[in-house]
């Protein structure tokens, strides 16, 4: 069987896998990474509708969900979003904003996968695609062994940069969470997050007929809360405002649903009953919702052939709700099909804040999302990929 023999080994060639190729590379490392898909960053590629939310300008800690928050925080402020802007710029990739703070290319994620590979060839790292590990163990004498084929590879630093389960159509496995497993670390509970709300049968009947219509809203779940779109769905709601909301969503509790944000809806039925008692609800509700959910909300509550005079401020507060105030409980998600991204993973207290090593075993690294570390929707997975890439970077 044939043997290799290299410094680091990195399994996963995706955002933080790359990212910390390329500096292990830079600073003289002899390199290898290995993914078992054809293509290097395949979820960079896809992402940010093929043009890549790179990184957000709003990067904080308050950002990301872990079952430790602090443990982020040395590789963010190691790495920021302005290092790895910067990066971007060096490679003359055009970006610009969107809302909140959100960074993308002017042209194509493929810029982002280019930039990085090319940073790789640069620190002469070597990428074999399209290959398996099968095998991995420590060696007796320090180090590792990894079986790939008929190949054994020998190491002094792992890096398992393999993310999480989200996306199994473009080859996302569990790999990562098995190997800690193998060594004896912990995994904290994974699910899908940054997905799709799917809904029971009764009230999907309600709904389903509003699919493709979009409003902006604020979403809330125990105390939690985001503004951004929410969209109907066939199987229930999607939107950046549902995406943001469901990592924090649990089985069995309600979310709130705000769909006219800043607007007393009860005082703008009652002075409108005033005004033009004659109108019909669904009337005054047009001018805060498409016409079509305003409809669906007036057949809700059996006001679609009323006028406002003949309403009592009881029935026009519940209208209100329905649209300021709209309490539901999820039946579940799209699952991690649709998810786009694992929350949960490594346990952040089996691993070095500033090297992402394994506390228990010395050359072992976790970096990326297959951490017990995940970010809102907006590009701030990618920047922990990015960071948490590059402190294991400057380690191994």
């Amino acid at each position: 069987m044939k043997t290799r023999y290299r410094d680091v080994v990195i399994i996963g060639a995706g955002a933080a896998g790359m990212m910390c190729a390329a500096e292990a590379g830079r600073r003289g490392r002899r390199v290898l990474v290995i993914d078992h898909a054809q293509t290097p960053g395949e979820k960079i590629r896809i992402s940010g509708g093929g043009r890549c939310n790179f990184t957000n300008l709003n990067t904080a800690p308050r950002n990301f969900l872990s079952q430790n928050p602090r443990f982020c925080i040395s590789a963010l402020s190691r790495y920021t979003c302005q290092d790895f802007i910067a990066l971007v710029r060096r490679h003359g990739i055009g970006f610009h904003e969107k809302t909140l703070g959100q960074l993308f290319c002017d042209q194509s994620a493929q810029q982002i996968i280019t930039m990085l590979t090319d940073e790789m060839a640069a620190g002469g790292v070597d990428l074999a695609l399209s290959t398996g590990v099968e095998t991995v163990e420590a060696a007796a004498d320090g180090g590792f062994r990894l079986r790939t084929g008929n190949e054994m590879i020998h190491c002094a630093s792992l890096v398992i940069a393999s993310g999480g389960l989200s996306i199994p159509k473009i080859g996302a496995t569990g790999f990562g969470y098995d190997i800690a497993r193998q060594f004896g670390l912990k995994v904290t509970e994974t699910r899908p997050a940054l997905v799709p709300l799917t809904f029971g049968p009764e009230d999907l009947a309600r709904v389903k007929p509003l699919a493709g219509v979009a409003v902006d809203a604020r979403v809330s779940c125990d105390g939690t809360g985001f503004d951004e779109a929410l969209l109907f769905t066939h199987r229930g709601l999607s939107g950046p405002a549902i995406l943001q909301i469901s990592s924090f969503w649990r089985d069995g509790r309600d979310i709130v649903v705000d769909m006219a944000p800043g607007v007393d809806v009860f005082d703008l039925l009652r002075q409108a009953r005033s005004d033009s008692g004659r109108q019909a609800p669904v009337t005054v509700l047009s001018r805060l919702l498409p016409r079509r959910l305003a409809q669906r909300i007036a057949e809700d509550h059996g006001v679609e052939t009323a006028r406002l005079a003949d309403l009592g401020d009881r029935r026009l507060r519940t209208l209100a709700d329905a649209v300021g105030a709209w309490r539901i409980r999820p039946a579940s998600t799209e699952g991690y099909r649709t998810a786009e991204v694992t929350l949960g993973g490594i346990d952040t207290r089996e691993l070095d804040q500033k090297t992402m090593m394994a506390r228990k075993l010395p050359g072992l690294h976790f970096i990326g999302e297959v951490v017990d570390v995940t970010g809102w929707l907006g590009g701030y997975n990618f920047q922990w990929a990015w960071s948490s890439g590059w402190a294991a970077g400057q380690a191994v």
